[in-house]
């Protein structure tokens, strides 16, 4: 009994495709399992020190994909009717192995650069997308040619007609390559670097800078996404000159009652002398005032005449001394105790210092213990600190009031 020549040329077929899918997973078998294997230990037991990067990425597990692409290509003669067709399904899947492969390699090379110091000040990752594009582009022009079976200059030579659509459809990505270089080039950001951009919510530090964004961590621990080329037509704060100073600054203001400011008495210059940071201060002052008020015969039966200590000036010399002498503040930088133009809640008594911790938790916890023990101090040299009256200071008031006209009802 004869077959069918068509069973048998289907039968055939079968077969060969079956042996050809054992060749295959064969092949990939021993490339992944055995081969990649060997060249990951191999590599694991090296001194390669970005070997583990390398085995991060899986760039030799992506290129052994290329394996049963070849096999397949080889057989392709093996099946006349469909030999074309296969071998350009073949080339198109070995292109898009070695597009994997290449990208891979490109990640490993951002990878491996971002171990230097440099990668902070001039990163690559913009430029590495850059490339990216343009290999992955020119990898779909290839496919496309392959299976279609024109030569890629054909479609290159067409692209001219679309480039101002590719102008539309890669506009970010331009205007991210220009800002990238312009960014670069004047370093003006940093990875790691804290920013404040308040247009885009943004406040905090830099950890990524690629071709279209900037990725900021806020201190809320959100993430902003900010275009690469705001950072260029739009204006931000950079606070790395404060982060690499060993200084972070303290600018805050006391607030004096006015009506609580008056000359020094002999009883508050007594009891300021015994104190730890303005005995000299006291001493070095009253010797300047008696030669002054001496040399000019100033008499000062009337406080009005000469010169005199006041409350508020040995204060602002009190803070002086102490902040010289606190082991949170920067000596290396200016320190200026100061009075400020009076308004209507006081007289602003601002201090301008640096604490030596760039730390945002030291310098607030710094800053607070100096204000807690100035808010404290203050009432010993006479003064008031200033404040709009609250519920209970009205409260206050009224029954002092009322316990007035209740004494003078009953005197009467």
């Amino acid at each position: 009994m004869e077959l069918d020549p068509r069973l048998v040329e289907y039968l055939s077929i079968i077969i060969k495709i079956f042996l050809i899918g054992l060749i295959c997973i064969a092949a990939n078998f021993i490339s992944k399992r055995i081969v990649v294997r060997i060249i990951t230990r191999i590599v694991t037991n090296s001194k390669i020190k970005w070997g583990p990067i390398i085995l991060e990425r899986e760039v030799f597990r992506k290129l052994s994909h290329i394996v049963p692409a070849i096999i397949i290509y080889s057989f392709a003669s093996t099946f006349p009717t469909y030999q074309s067709t296969i071998e350009k399904l073949a080339i198109a899947y070995m292109i898009i192995v070695g597009l994997v492969f290449i990208r891979s390699l490109l990640n490993v090379c951002n990878d491996i650069y971002q171990t230097f110091e440099i990668s902070k000040v001039k990163p690559i990752k913009g430029y590495i997308q850059v490339v990216n594009i343009i290999i992955m582009t020119l990898g779909v022009i290839l496919i496309i040619s392959n299976l279609m079976g024109k030569s890629p200059l054909i479609l290159l030579s067409g692209i001219g007609a679309l480039s101002a659509v590719l102008m539309l459809v890669f506009k970010d990505s331009l205007l991210g390559l220009v800002a990238g270089i312009q960014l670069t080039s004047n370093d003006m950001v940093r990875v790691g670097d804290w920013i404040e951009m308040p247009k885009y919510g943004a406040d905090g530090d830099v950890i990524d800078i690629s071709l279209n964004t900037v990725k900021v961590q806020n201190g809320d621990k959100t993430i902003t996404m900010i275009p690469s080329y705001a950072l260029i037509s739009d204006s931000f704060r950079n606070w790395r000159g404060m982060q690499g100073s060993g200084g972070r600054r303290i600018k805050r203001s006391l607030y004096i009652d006015t009506s609580s400011i008056t000359f020094c008495t002999e009883e508050m210059i007594g009891k300021f002398i015994k104190v730890h940071y303005l005995s000299d201060y006291i001493i070095q002052k009253e010797k300047e005032i008696t030669e002054y008020n001496t040399k000019n015969e100033i008499d000062r039966n009337n406080p009005v005449n000469g010169r005199a200590l006041t409350n508020i000036g040995v204060f602002r010399g009190y803070i002086s001394n102490y902040l010289k002498n606190h082991e949170g503040i920067n000596q290396d930088m200016p320190l200026i105790v100061r009075q400020l133009a009076p308004g209507e809640y006081g007289l602003p008594l601002e201090i301008y210092a640096f604490t030596n911790d760039v730390q945002w938790a030291v310098h607030e916890s710094v800053q607070s213990d100096i204000f807690d023990h100035l808010f404290a101090v203050a009432p010993e040299f006479g003064l008031r600190i200033f404040q709009n009256p609250s519920g209970a200071d009205i409260r206050n008031v009224v029954e002092e009031s009322e316990n007035k006209a209740l004494i003078g009802e009953r005197n009467y």
